[in-house]
């Protein structure tokens, strides 16, 4: 009874195997990047023209909006602002009424 506990299969040991031999060719992969890297003090220059030619492409991809739409939008927000600070001016208001009212003194 024992040994059918303790007994492992072939399938059992195979997985962990197969996992080892990924990492570690993971971890060789990696070395020799990292080799790549070191021989050529260039690749540093090289990414920053990288990172602007790609900035460059995909501002080529960017739908821009038109000339209308940016004055009809900008419009829209400009109206929401008065609207919301007419709001806050009245509510601002409206306390400060009510604050007099109640600090008031009486007349003597």
């Amino acid at each position: 009874m024992a040994d059918k506990k303790n007994k492992i299969t072939h399938s059992q040991t195979k997985k962990p195997a197969s996992m080892m031999e990924k990492a570690k060719k993971q971890a060789e992969q990696m070395q020799t990047a990292s080799a790549k890297t070191k021989k050529d003090g260039k690749k540093k220059g090289n990414a920053v023209i990288k990172y602007f030619r790609d900035m460059r492409s995909e501002l080529k991809k960017v739908v821009w909006p038109s000339r209308k739409k940016v004055v009809n939008n900008t419009a829209v927000v400009m109206v929401c602002m008065v609207a919301y600070g007419l709001v806050v001016w009245g509510i601002d208001s409206g306390f400060a009424a009510l604050f007099s009212l109640l600090v008031r003194t009486p007349a003597a």
